[in-house]
């Protein structure tokens, strides 16, 4: 995976988006600061590590939303670090952002990012949320992309669908993700491939009169490279 020099992109998208649901302008401010714990690190059916804890911390105002997110392998030294930064925007259903991600490997230097040489993916990402149905697209622009068949930059790109619904007490999410070309981005996907297909639940445990807290578990699977996974996981926030 190759790159050329993007500082002034890495600077701009300086945040992460907190989550993937919908965002509506705020009056005010708004800081969010959570932490996934979970059993597995699953991502659009790839396994990128091992149980781990993955903070958020973000601020949204007015439809734009600025935040960071990591994930810190909890069993295992050597597990892969990552932190992502994104810079959002969001009106009604329709979002659009631009996200650095960053992993301590092939370079675990952060402010490298010369071609050849850095961990930097920058991805940029537009999507529509109709309620009873959200669609999102994401293409690799520059960083450390994969490549296509003829060993170019790929500009590895992934769509997804996800359907959110409520069942016997708990709010469901079932989602389907594919690579839409060649890139060995995603699990050496050779062409257009479904690389995920995940329900997951949701639901808010009550550990006292005055706390509770929210639980989810789900099952993925990724037809491309033949793997499932079970996950679980909770939050504090």
């Amino acid at each position: 995976m190759l790159m050329k020099n993007y500082r002034v992109l890495a600077l701009l998208a300086c945040s992460a988006i907190a989550s993937t649901g919908a965002m509506f302008a705020q009056d005010k401010p708004e800081t969010t600061i959570k932490a996934d714990f979970v059993n597995q690190y699953v991502w659009r059916g790839q396994k990128p590590g091992q149980t781990a804890v993955q903070p958020t911390l973000g601020v949204s105002y007015k439809g734009l939303s600025l935040s960071a997110w990591g994930s810190y392998g909890l069993t295992n030294s050597s597990d892969t670090k990552e932190l992502d930064l994104t810079a959002a925007y969001q009106t009604g259903g329709f979002h659009v952002g631009v996200t650095d991600y960053w992993f301590d490997s092939p370079n675990d230097k952060y402010f490298e990012y010369a071609a050849h040489k850095t961990s930097h993916v920058f991805e940029a990402n537009v999507g529509y949320d109709f309620g009873v149905l959200a669609l999102n697209w994401y293409t690799n622009f520059a960083g450390n992309d994969g490549e296509n068949k003829d060993g170019d930059r790929a500009y590895s790109s992934y769509v997804e669908a996800a359907v959110p619904f409520k069942f016997a007490g708990c709010d469901f999410t079932a989602t389907v993700g594919a690579v839409p070309y060649a890139t060995s981005f995603y699990s050496k996907a050779n062409g257009f491939a479904v690389t995920n297909i995940t329900v997951q639940a949701t639901k808010e445990v009550k550990v006292t009169p005055t706390f509770s807290l929210p639980v989810f578990a789900g099952l993925t699977a990724n037809p491309s490279d033949q793997h499932a996974y079970f996950t679980f996981g909770f939050t504090l926030q």
